[in-house]
């Protein structure tokens, strides 16, 4: 990492690597201890041999952190202790052989490269200590009494340490990787010394010391010459390297590097590096914390100095990113987490860091890191949206926007690029995108305060037209809610990403090309912010409200309603298209795209609003169903007491009969005895005459 401080697992290699060579230094110790006293003392030469020789059969046993598969080398030194322990009955050494063969290679490696590293180590340990000091003034600059001088001595107070710390660091690395040739020429040298010095000592009637063992010998010195020229040619490799990274890292020295010579690149979807964490440490008070955070997928993760691994600061996938301004501290930016419940702000080093940082956690909280390839996948997004439609920057051209067709310019035709969020259909393909979202149409990026007396895109519902609402919750009267009677009542956590007018309410592409450059413009003018409230889904219609106050933002009738989908890649994203009266548009009706993001619930809030269509319309159905019964009913009970009347009056005439009739038979029957018979047709037409008397009396 040229230029930069140490990265954590860079930090952990390098203990591995100071722990090799303390290993090495403690055997070498040992070693040097017992060829010492081969040399001092020739009545303990047997002894002596006999540790060397113990030594060397424990080299496999030995656990180096670097020495990895050394076969040969274990190998080797196994014959050499063969050997050796033959030679421990051997009671005389030359002690000028010993002093020029095998204790001068030893000793120059104990004395000059081991304390060569302590000393390394101790630099090293100082600039970084140096370093640190004058990041810490650097992060301290004040951001509102900037004072040039103090900014220059504090500024090359940071170049000068870090350069220093990185000159030191790679000196001091080149020194610990050339450490693991020299631990093998030190293993070998003295050896091989000893052993010329026993076979010239012993050069008459050493029964052990046949041509086999020299050529053994000699095969060992040809390797120790190989090793010593591929460990010059690396050092020169090496010191090479770092001349070239001196002077290819100055630039880098500079704690805020010119963005003209070093862009910012908005591709990335994994990022690492230093960042100064904020800690609350009262309700006022805080302190500032500096720590190397790295991304690992969707997760943001941080790692303490000296720590082997990182652990988990914050789950960024579909979080919220922006920057900020906080106390007296520049290039800060705030992450807040998909349910809002969490929130970190960080400060980074310097204007690129901080835009570099804030893109890398929005392209990974957009899941592009998913993809096949992250950072093809995030430079096609980049270049979608600066193909895309582009929202008027300004309040006036935002204004201008709205006039007239015949005023304005003629709209440029619109292409779709291969890179837009969101796989096209092939209808899409077919249909002009004009025909879908209305030219020159503004995005609306945040949702209007509920005072507002006119809300675009919203339907007046009957009664209340112009009537504003309260801001406080509370209803004017006593009436019941219009959701309380309501069947379905499903309440979820969405973000405004932005509405605009669109021409077409009848094809699901609308809603798709209504994000991708809702999406684009987020994305042009960095409007990271979004306006989170709770949709409430309902048979009557379909509410935002805040999560707060609980004070009803907007208001959609669910039947004008009329289109609504979720994106076919990224299920977070979904839209609805309301239909509402006015508008751009000459006709009467006119339809705007409203577009969110929830938590993975794209497609359960499209179903659950198909639900209460469908709700909604069984109830309608039931409704009629129920008022056609109602009449058919009515009219069997009208049918039924127009029978009912009916069946009495011709009971009345049968009581009405049966009276007449007993009528006459009593006058017959009183008239002195005299009885005059009638002929039927002269009874008959008595009755009748009788009866219709009767009526005209009733009459």
């Amino acid at each position: 990492a040229c230029g930069k401080d140490f990265l954590p697992i860079c930090m952990s290699l390098l203990g591995v690597f100071e722990e090799d060579a303390t290993a090495i230094s403690n055997y070498m110790n040992q070693l040097y201890q017992a060829m010492h006293r081969i040399y001092d003392a020739q009545n303990e030469l047997s002894a002596a041999t006999h540790l060397t020789s113990k030594l060397l059969k424990e080299y496999e046993k030995q656990r180096f952190p670097l020495r990895g598969d050394d076969e040969v080398m274990s190998s080797t030194l196994q014959q050499f202790s063969k050997v050796i322990d033959e030679l421990s009955s051997c009671h005389a050494v030359l002690s000028t052989q010993l002093a020029d063969a095998m204790m001068f290679p030893i000793t120059q490696f104990k004395e000059r490269d081991l304390k060569e590293i302590l000393t390394l180590k101790e630099v090293f340990q100082i600039a970084s200590n140096d370093h640190d000091a004058a990041i810490n003034r650097y992060s301290r600059l004040s951001k509102k009494r900037e004072n040039d001088k103090v900014k220059y001595e504090v500024t090359e107070d940071v170049y000068t340490s870090r350069k220093k710390q990185h000159q030191t660091m790679m000196h001091y690395f080149c020194a610990l990787n050339t450490l693991q040739y020299k631990k093998k020429i030190a293993l070998l040298e003295p050896l091989l010394g000893y052993m010329q010095a026993q076979i010239s000592f012993f050069k008459m009637g050493s029964e052990n010391l046949n041509e086999q063992l020299e050529e053994f010998l000699a095969n060992i010195g040809t390797s120790v010459q190989n090793v010593r020229r591929e460990m010059d040619s690396d050092v020169e490799t090496m010191q090479q390297t770092i001349e070239d990274l001196e002077v290819a890292s100055d630039p880098l020295y500079v704690p805020d590097p010119d963005p003209t010579k070093f862009p910012v690149n908005r591709n990335l979807t994994r990022k690492a590096g230093y960042l100064n964490a904020r800690n609350k440490t009262g309700l006022v008070s805080s302190t500032w914390d500096r720590q190397f955070y790295f991304t690992q997928g969707g997760n943001l993760m941080s790692q303490a100095r000296g720590d082997v691994a990182g652990g988990l600061a914050m789950d960024i996938d579909n979080c919220s990113v922006m920057a900020v301004d906080c106390e007296d501290r520049r290039y800060c930016f705030q992450i807040t987490s998909f349910d809002g419940k969490k929130s970190s702000i960080l400060q980074a080093e310097s204007k690129k860091d901080h835009e570099e940082w804030i893109c890398t956690i929005n392209n990974i909280s957009k899941q592009i890191y998913l993809s096949e390839n992250p950072e093809e996948t995030a430079a096609r997004v980049n270049q979608s949206a600066l193909e895309a439609v582009t929202p008027s920057p300004s309040f006036q051209q935002r204004h201008e926007s709205l006039r007239p067709a015949g005023q304005s310019r003629p709209p440029t035709a619109r292409t779709s690029s291969s890179g837009s969020l969101g796989s096209e259909s092939t209808n899409l393909a077919a249909l002009s995108l004009d025909s879908l979202v209305a030219p020159d149409t503004p995005i609306q990026f945040d949702i209007i305060s509920p005072v507002c007396e006119d809300l675009p895109g919203q339907a007046k519902t009957s009664g209340q037209g112009g009537r504003r609402t309260n801001p406080f919750g509370e209803s004017g009267g006593s009436t019941k809610s219009e959701t309380e009677d309501s069947i379905l009542h499903q309440l979820f956590i969405v973000r405004f990403l932005g509405s605009m007018e669109v021409k077409s309410d009848d094809h699901p592409d609308v809603v798709y090309e209504t994000m991708r450059q809702i999406l684009a413009a987020r994305a042009i003018h960095n409007i990271f912010r979004m306006t989170e409230s709770h949709l409430l889904v309902t048979c009557d219609c379909l509410k935002l409200i805040d999560p707060q106050t609980q004070v009803t933002r907007l208001t959609f009738p669910l039947p004008c309603v009329v289109l609504y989908a979720t994106h076919q890649e990224n299920k977070r994203l979904f839209g609805f298209v309301l239909r509402t009266s006015g508008g751009r548009s000459e006709s009467n009706l006119s339809s705007v795209c409203y577009i969110f993001e929830s938590n993975n619930e794209g497609e359960k809030i499209c179903d659950s609003v198909g639900l209460a269509k469908q709700i909604a319309l069984h109830a309608e159905l039931d409704r009629r169903a129920s008022e056609k019964q109602k009449e058919i009913e009515r009219v069997k009970e009208k049918q039924q007491k127009e029978l009912s009347k009916q069946k009495q009056i011709e009971k009345d005439l049968e009581e009405q009969s049966r009276l007449i009739a007993a009528s006459s038979r009593t006058n017959q029957a009183s008239s002195e005895g005299q009885f005059v018979v009638l002929s039927s047709s002269q009874s008959e037409e008595s009755d009748l005459g009788e009866e219709g008397k009767k009526r005209e009396s009733e009459a």
